[in-house]
């Protein structure tokens, strides 16, 4: 078969997009209704035990707060408390942790969680990143 009777790709090259923002599923705030649900029996069964719901409103809190921002300049973090931006040059590296969970390593040697950003995600990483680290494919 020529190369002229090979099919063409029929679908455009997409843009690589800006700027991603990766954050826990909001659909875990349905768990946490359930929770709620589930606990009204217990919270009220003795004096202090709606304290219960603390848990539950802590974990929105999260859902809502933690995320990780890549665009092409730099990553940004953002916990409950605090956050931290770190430029693509002061990251060397990479680690793949237990539970697919990813750590940028900095130049100074120092471990930077990125929350929220699994190994599913790095080659939509390595595009955002503007070619500041690959991502291996098989081809």
């Amino acid at each position: 078969m020529s190369s002229a009777d090979e099919p063409k790709d029929s679908t455009p090259e997409q843009p690589a997009p800006q700027r991603l923002v990766f954050q826990p599923s909001r659909l875990t705030i349905l768990a946490v209704v359930a929770f709620c649900v589930f606990a009204v029996p217990f919270a009220f069964g003795a004096p202090w035990l709606w304290l219960v719901y603390l848990l539950p409103v802590a974990l929105v809190v999260w859902i809502f707060r933690v995320r990780t921002t890549v665009d092409p300049e730099s990553v940004t973090v953002r916990r409950v408390l605090g956050g931290r931006r770190v430029r693509w040059d002061a990251i060397s590296s990479l680690r793949l942790g237990k539970k697919s969970r990813v750590s940028a390593i900095l130049n100074d040697g120092e471990e930077l969680p990125l929350p929220a950003v699994r190994v599913r995600d790095l080659p939509v990483l390595a595009v955002v990143s503007g070619g500041r680290f690959t991502f291996p494919t098989d081809e």
